[in-house]
């Protein structure tokens, strides 16, 4: 019996052993939603560490009381505490514990709704923004440069300092486009076109993935975003122009298949892909009367609105 004890204690300490060495090992990993590299991620910052105090002012007092109640009232000879059975209610509780909390969901709902207005315009407004166009599919990530006129597969490159709207829209499964250090996610849908302003102080290489379970690919749906100065990006951009083959329409079909994909360059790529892919996808939607043969390209432009 004891020696089985003992290896029981053993098998124990292994286990919890091994669980402190791998919470030890990740405490050099930054939390990259506390990092923040740029406007948008600074104020999403904000925002979770208000929650967090906002949150903290209810939970800390209730757990505060839930000790002091258990040790106050707890059941144990000569217990002096006041025995009220026909207490029935107290106008001040009733106040502090709707109070409190009506406060709180103002001040937060208030707060939440100024910062997420704020960010549907560009980060900076000195500095002439520039576009991105991205597609999730499955399970890869295509970005299309419609100024440059260049596309990319798993990684992106934009210019460090830049307002950068992402138009996103799905060819297969909703996702999610998320870079932490830059900014909150946004939803990737087939047949729509959402927008998301980021944008990177510094240059440097930002962790990306899609953050919507689509299948058993979803683990691989990562991408990195590179930040360089702006000469540094125009002349990335030249260079894929030189060197890159053309993304064709028989090559994005191919792409769009399911499976994993290495990063890829293109020099080119048709020029109505993304809006097509939008055009496509929401026939599956729209009824017969809303259906139409493009978009208004200004709809889908970056003009300071």
């Amino acid at each position: 019996m004891s020696k089985r004890l003992s290896s029981g204690r053993l098998r124990m300490v292994s286990v919890l052993a091994a669980g402190l060495l791998v919470l030890l090992s990740g405490c050099d990993r930054r939390y990259l939603i506390f990092n923040p590299s740029g406007p948008v991620a600074e104020k999403e910052l904000h925002l979770i560490i208000l929650s967090a105090v906002l949150c903290a002012v209810v939970v800390i007092p209730v757990l505060a009381l839930l000790i002091f109640i258990v040790y106050r009232y707890r059941d144990k000879p000569g217990n002096k505490a006041p025995y009220t059975p026909e207490w029935s209610d107290s106008k001040i509780l009733e106040i502090v514990w709707w109070g409190v909390p009506i406060i709180i969901i103002g001040i937060l709902g208030v707060y939440t709704a100024k910062t997420t207005y704020s960010l549907v315009k560009p980060p900076v407004e000195d500095v002439k923004p520039i576009t991105i166009q991205v597609t999730s599919l499955d399970w890869k990530w295509l970005f299309q440069y419609p100024d440059q006129k260049i596309a990319t597969v798993n990684y992106a490159e934009i210019p460090a300092g830049v307002p950068v709207q992402f138009h996103l829209t799905s060819d297969q499964m909703m996702n999610s486009f998320w870079v932490p250090e830059l900014g909150g996610q946004e939803y990737t849908m087939p047949g729509m076109a959402m927008r998301l302003w980021l944008q990177a102080d510094q240059p440097g290489t930002y962790y990306g993935s899609g953050a919507n379970f689509t299948g058993k690919g979803f683990a691989h749906m990562k991408f990195k975003v590179v930040a360089k100065p702006q000469a540094e990006f125009n002349q990335w951009a030249k260079q894929v122009k030189k060197t890159a083959p053309a993304l064709t329409e028989a090559k994005y079909q191919q792409l769009a298949q399911k499976g994993l994909s290495e990063k890829q360059t293109y020099s080119s790529y048709p020029e109505r892909l993304f809006l097509d892919t939008i055009d496509r996808n929401g026939g599956k939607y729209m009824k017969p009367e809303m259906k139409h043969g493009g978009h208004d390209m200004s709809m889908m432009d970056h003009d300071n609105e």
